[in-house]
Formats: structure tokens, C-alpha cells, sequence
């Protein structure tokens, strides 16, 4: 944010991959990023950078607001049952896990590898830097407010995030058809077959969300698995993604290759 308004007036287009922009409502980003915000006025413009949800926006902007890892897995997961209307959305659930990269590379104690091997733990669950962002776009897409939990995990893993998101079923629809629907010819969004489950080792490197949905005893739960690289289609490749959207590339352009399996 120290840069983008100098940057901008020289006529260069600027993707974030901070979190300076993701947030719209100024006050809660200085809330929980603890600090002033250097061009307010520039939020308002900026276009939160989810493809899946913004592509005709990303098109024309100057400045995209690269999302975040967790935000990404979590946002993609729930995005089909609140456009239909399908659960309640009074109570949705993350229940997160991110490998050690999440955090970057400061060299604090308990990510190093040796410190988060053979262990695993939540954290921040009183409240998370990516909740407002999170819960910013779960209220666009159900139209009105919604009751979201958001808990994450340290996992013993490099890289990788899986998101297991649980919703109340408030109407009867075929959720299966529900995903391949919305996601139907998104290159990078891969909805696996009824009763599958999506592992992390299997985007590893690769710009892409693996999704199954399942229903556990036919109940009223309904139970999504999102799997991302936190470092791909969680933070840089997503931004390629949007960058090839921005200047009318081949949105795949440098994103085709496959997740790295073993």
C-alpha cells in the first residue's frame, strides 16, 4: 500500500499479494492488521482477485487484491451453497489445516520444521486475520450476513491447506450437480466425483481447488473438502491467474502444470 498509489499514477497495473486491499470496510482492516491504512481511498477501486467469482471485473481493473491462502479454499467451497441458497447460512463452519509456509518464512520458533514436525495444533481460534476477508465474500454471495467459525490448524506439512467446511442443508438439491454446474469449464477448479477425497500431496505445485462435496447418512449436514497449494492458487499462482485475465493471455498461460504426486 506504500507503493500502489505512486505506481498506479504512472500508469502501471498493480496485483497485491498482501492483504492491503481485501478488506473494504477500512476500519476492520486496521482493526486486525493493527495499523493505519497508507490509501484508503484506493480500496473502494480495488477488485478482490478471486477468478472464479470476479473475472469480468479483473478484466478492467488497475488494482487487484490478491486473496488470500485459507480465504481461497474456504470462499470456493461454500461459494455454490450460498449462490443457491442451499443451507443455512446462519451457520457455517472452516475447519482448516495449513503447512508451516502459510506463515511465511520469519524465523519464529514454532515453524520451524522441527518444532511443528510430529505435531499438530490450532491456533488463533478467538480470531484470525483471515476471518473478515473470509466472511466479507460469504456475505456477498448469500446476499445478507452470515454465522461463520473459522478455526485453523498448524499441520506438520510443508505446503498445502485442506479446508473440511460444514453447512446446514436447507433445501433439497442435488449438491453433486450443484458443483460440476458452477465450476463447469473453470480451468482450475476440479470438482471430484461423489465420494471422493481430496489430498493436498495432490495439488502440490499446481494452480488448482480440488472439491468434493459430500452428505455423511444422507442428513442435513452437508460436508465440503477444499484442498489448495497455499502457495499457488493460494498466493502466486492465483496471481499469474489474474494477471492473464488482466491482459487478456490464456488464463492457463505458465498454470498448466499438475500437482507434484509423490
Amino acid at each position: 500500500m506504500q507503493q500502489t498509489r505512486a505506481l498506479l499514477d504512472a500508469g502501471v497495473k498493480v496485483i497485491d499479494l498482501a492483504a492491503d486491499f481485501r478488506i473494504k470496510d477500512i476500519a476492520v482492516w486496521e482493526k486486525w492488521y493493527k495499523m493505519e491504512h497508507a490509501c484508503p481511498d484506493l480500496v473502494a477501486e480495488a477488485v478482490y482477485g478471486l477468478p472464479e467469482l470476479n473475472r469480468d471485473k479483473i478484466k478492467g481493473a488497475r488494482l487487484i487484491a490478491n486473496p488470500g491462502c485459507y480465504p481461497t479454499a474456504v470462499q470456493l467451497g461454500f461459494l455454490p451453497l450460498l449462490e443457491s441458497g442451499a443451507v443455512d447460512a446462519g451457520f457455517l463452519v472452516a475447519d482448516a489445516k495449513s503447512g508451516v509456509s502459510g506463515a511465511g518464512r520469519k524465523p519464529e520458533t514454532h515453524i520451524l520444521f522441527a518444532e511443528a514436525a510430529d505435531n499438530f495444533k490450532a491456533y488463533a481460534v478467538g480470531g484470525h486475520r483471515h476471518w473478515p476477508e473470509i466472511k466479507q465474500g460469504l456475505d456477498s454471495f448469500a446476499g445478507k450476513p452470515v454465522g461463520f467459525t473459522f478455526v485453523p490448524h498448524l499441520t506438520p506439512l510443508i505446503r498445502g491447506i485442506h479446508a473440511t467446511l460444514y453447512a446446514r442443508i436447507s433445501a433439497d438439491i442435488d449438491l453433486q450437480a450443484l458443483y460440476e454446474k458452477r465450476y463447469a469449464g473453470e480451468a482450475f477448479v476440479d470438482v471430484m466425483p461423489s465420494g471422493a477425497h481430496p489430498e493436498t500431496r495432490s495439488v502440490r505445485g499446481a494452480n488448482v481447488c480440488r472439491i468434493a462435496v459430500h452428505r455423511p447418512q444422507g442428513g442435513d449436514t452437508v460436508v465440503v473438502l477444499s484442498v489448495i497449494d497455499n502457495l499457488v492458487k493460494g498466493a502466486a499462482g492465483q496471481a499469474v491467474q489474474n494477471m492473464n485475465i488482466l491482459f487478456g493471455l490464456p488464463e492457463d498461460t505458465a498454470l498448466a502444470d499438475v500437482g507434484m504426486l509423490p
